[in-house]
């Protein structure tokens, strides 16, 4: 049997949630919103890539590895959008790791 607390604990629970999201989370506006792409360079390998991806970008392995393949294919790849005050230090990361981006 669920007693009235636990309904309001998962109320409050869930007010926490959406207040933390909202306070951590700067969502840009739709036009301010940019894409770091990733351009294929021929010159490193999928593992390193799939590595400083996961590493700088926060990706998953899944992630990682789809944008490793898309970037070989394709020759470029969005990995990350957001705004430019949260793509510049990514962009920096990466290119420091020797791998080529722009933000676009």
């Amino acid at each position: 049997m669920i007693d009235s607390n636990f309904h309001s604990t998962m109320k409050n629970k869930d007010n926490i949630q959406e207040k933390k999201f909202f306070e951590d989370e700067i969502v840009p506006e739709p036009r301010d919103l940019k894409s770091l792409v990733l351009h294929n360079d021929d010159i490193h390998t999928f593992e390193y890539v799939i590595h400083t991806l996961v590493r700088v970008c926060n990706h998953n392995l899944f992630q990682a590895e789809q944008c490793a393949y898309l970037v070989h294919f394709t020759g470029r790849c969005d990995v990350k959008k957001g705004s430019l005050e949260l793509l510049r230090p990514i962009k920096n990361e990466l290119i420091n790791s020797g791998l080529i981006v722009s933000i676009e």
